[in-house]
C-alpha cells in the first residue's frame, strides 16, 4: 500500500506539477489554501518594505510579469514536456482560509499523512508546525540559504551567479526557507526563458527532487546537506530593478 501524504498549496500550476510528480509513488491528498486578498497583501508588503518599493513591485507585475506570462505559454509547454511533467488541473480534498488556521490542522489530521508537502502557502507558524505533527517539506524556487524568499532563479541570474541558479527541497521550520536542506539542483535557462518560465523549470526539476526526498523522510533516512554561502532573503523585483537588470545583464 502506498504511503499517504498531504499536499498543502495554492491552487495553480506549481501545486499541480508537484501533485502529478508525487502521485506516481504516493497516495496524495490535496488541500488548497485561499490566498490573501490584494489589499491584505499590499498592506503587509508596505509595512515590511515601504510604500515606494511596493509601488515598484506593482508596476513590475502589471507592465512586465503579466505580459511575459501571456507570451510564454508555448515555452511553458516545452519545459513541461522536456521534464515529463504536467500541470493539468487537480482535485482537492478541501479548501482552508489559511494553513495557520485550526480548520487546516484538523483537516490534515483527518487525512493522517506520513508527510506534509507545502507549496506557495503563507509562512507556517510554530503552532501550525506543532499541530501538523509530521515532517513538513517545501520546494523552494531558489538555492538556499543564498536565495531565500521569492524568485531565486531570477535573482541569481541578475547577480551574475548562474552557478547558484536552481531549486531546493528542504524541511520546514518557522523561518523563511531556513529549514534543513534535503535536495538541491541547478537549472539551465536558455535565451528562450524569462521571469515567467524560470519557476516552471524549477518546479519541473524540483518536483522530482521532492519525490526522492519524501521517500527518504518516510523511511526515516533523511540526509541533510550542508548549507553553503551567506543567507539573504529576496523580494519581488521593482519595475526599475528589472529594467536595470535587463539592460546591464540581459536578464529577462
Amino acid at each position: 500500500m502506498r504511503e499517504r501524504i498531504a499536499l498543502l498549496g495554492r491552487e495553480g500550476s506549481a501545486t499541480a506539477i508537484l501533485h502529478h510528480a508525487l502521485k506516481q509513488d504516493f497516495d496524495v491528498r490535496v488541500v488548497h489554501e485561499q490566498p490573501p486578498t490584494t489589499i491584505q497583501l499590499l498592506r503587509s508588503r508596505t509595512r515590511r518594505l515601504g510604500l515606494w518599493q511596493v509601488i515598484g513591485q506593482v508596476l513590475f507585475q502589471l507592465l512586465v510579469a503579466k505580459p511575459l506570462g501571456w507570451m510564454s505559454g508555448t515555452r511553458r509547454k516545452e519545459i513541461l514536456l522536456e521534464h515529463h511533467a504536467s500541470d493539468a488541473p487537480i482535485a482537492a480534498s478541501g479548501t482552508v482560509p489559511s494553513v495557520n488556521d485550526p480548520v487546516c490542522w484538523e483537516l490534515v489530521r483527518t487525512l493522517s499523512p506520513k508527510v506534509v508537502v507545502i507549496n506557495g502557502t503563507r509562512i507556517l507558524s510554530k503552532k501550525t508546525i506543532a499541530a501538523l505533527g509530521v515532517p513538513i517539506l517545501n520546494t523552494h524556487v531558489g538555492i538556499t540559504p543564498m536565495y531565500r524568499g521569492v524568485h531565486g532563479a531570477y535573482w541569481a541570474l541578475a547577480m551574475g551567479d548562474r552557478e547558484h541558479c536552481g531549486v531546493t527541497v528542504h524541511l520546514v521550520d518557522a523561518g523563511v526557507d531556513t529549514g534543513g536542506i534535503l535536495r538541491q539542483a541547478l537549472i539551465a535557462p536558455t535565451v528562450k526563458d524569462n521571469f515567467a518560465t524560470y519557476p516552471v523549470m524549477q518546479m519541473a526539476v524540483g518536483s522530482k527532487l521532492m519525490a526522492e526526498a519524501v521517500h527518504e523522510v518516510v523511511a526515516g533516512k533523511a540526509n541533510l546537506k550542508q548549507a553553503i554561502g551567506p543567507s539573504r532573503r529576496w523580494n519581488h523585483p521593482t519595475l526599475w530593478a528589472y529594467l536595470a537588470n535587463r539592460l546591464y545583464r540581459g536578464v529577462r
